[in-house]
């Protein structure tokens, strides 16, 4: 597990915010997978829990909805859930049927 101190996670979760909306393929739907933050990034439970709670507030403020692991959402006229190998999903507004 990688060790972080509060500063450091910080850039990391702004960089992994602007990294996530600049390459994502469809701007209005952005994906957190279990793999970008648990393998590849090696957070703690406890830094995920940090990354996600301040991705939320953000993408909230961008007119998203924020949905996490086994919450149901519709999206394009589809009912969809989040699965397990993800810890969020962001959907711009306008597509979006709030059903928290």
């Amino acid at each position: 597990m990688k060790t972080l101190n509060d500063k450091e996670l910080k850039a990391f979760i702004i960089n992994f915010i602007n990294k996530k909306e600049k390459e994502s393929e469809n701007k209005d739907y952005i994906e957190y997978s279990y793999y970008e933050l648990k393998v590849k990034a090696n957070l703690s439970e406890k830094q995920i829990d940090e990354v996600l709670r301040v991705s939320r507030d953000y993408f909230e403020n961008k007119n998203y909805n924020v949905y996490f692991t086994n919450a149901e959402f519709n999206y394009c006229g589809q009912h969809k859930k989040v699965e397990t190998n993800n810890y969020m999903i962001a959907i711009k507004n306008k597509y979006s049927l709030v059903n928290k």
